[in-house]
């Protein structure tokens, strides 16, 4: 049997806000290489383990483990050359262009003794052109379409030159062309040899675009591993409460699923 590679983990982290515990002792590993979703209801905690996994947040107890380091020791330069993050709603100043935007980074490979050279710019120049938007480089960021935005941000984590990304819902408030568009970059991202940790909320766009599924329910994993092996009619009824039949997906080896609604209960 083929031991899983890890180079991101969390030992035993309790996690959350104020008082208020979301997450309480979650022992995890994300596999090396390909792409790693998590899935599961609403506030069971999916956004808080992202933030902290990458140091946004920091454990109330526990660590989170990146390349065998406690992250929370880690200098943030040092964290944002190995890792890149794009948050649920990232935001630019008005009026910043994709170009400029991108350029931001090369931030993290910045200092007193290295200013900005043609190597940073050639590598701003293939992030625009890996993501397909080296055409909109002149154009403000808020002049965008949705997709077109998600793609500039992309490209921006891109930028640092990490070979791990973790996307918070990259495709929040996006039509299911787009949502696809984008989904498809990260397939491609993946194939190069990148580490991708997504969140989503849509169960059968998870399940086609990763290699593995971590589910979570109030704060706690309850499930990993290759979604063939994770998804089923039970555990999706268990955690999402949601009636489903489950089947081959005819463009895909992935499984797919039929929700159920009341209506049809009866007759499935």
């Amino acid at each position: 049997m083929t031991e899983t590679i890890s180079r991101l983990g969390a030992r035993g982290i309790a996690v959350g806000y104020g008082d208020r515990l979301i997450i309480s002792d979650l022992h995890l590993d994300i596999p090396a290489a390909g792409v790693t979703t998590v899935i599961g209801p609403n506030g069971c905690g999916k956004s808080t383990l992202l933030r902290a996994l990458s140091r946004l947040l920091k454990p109330k107890a526990g660590h989170v483990v990146l390349d065998g380091q406690d992250i929370a020791k880690m200098r943030t330069r040092d964290v944002a050359t190995k890792m890149g993050l794009l948050p649920q709603t990232p935001s630019a100043p008005e009026g910043l262009t994709v170009a400029d935007l991108v350029a931001r980074g090369r931030h993290p490979h910045q200092s007193w003794l290295r200013q900005w050279s043609s190597d940073d710019a050639d590598v701003v120049d293939a992030a625009l052109a890996q993501t397909g938007v080296r055409d909109l480089a002149d154009r403000p960021v808020d002049a965008l379409s949705g997709g077109q935005r998600q793609r500039v941000w992309i490209s921006m984590t891109l930028a640092q030159g990490t070979d791990m990304l973790l996307l918070d819902e990259p495709t929040t408030y996006l039509d299911l062309s787009h949502a696809l568009d984008v989904l498809d970059l990260v397939d491609e991202l993946s194939d190069s040899g990148r580490t991708v940790v997504m969140v989503l909320h849509d169960l059968n766009l998870a399940v086609r675009y990763s290699d593995n599924i971590i589910v979570m329910r109030d704060g706690a994993v309850v499930a990993q591993g290759a979604p063939r092996d994770v998804i089923s009619e039970k555990l999706l009824y268990d955690v999402f409460g949601l009636r489903s039949r489950v089947m081959e997906d005819p463009v895909s080896d992935k499984p797919l699923i039929v929700p159920i609604g009341r209506r049809h209960v009866h007759e499935a």
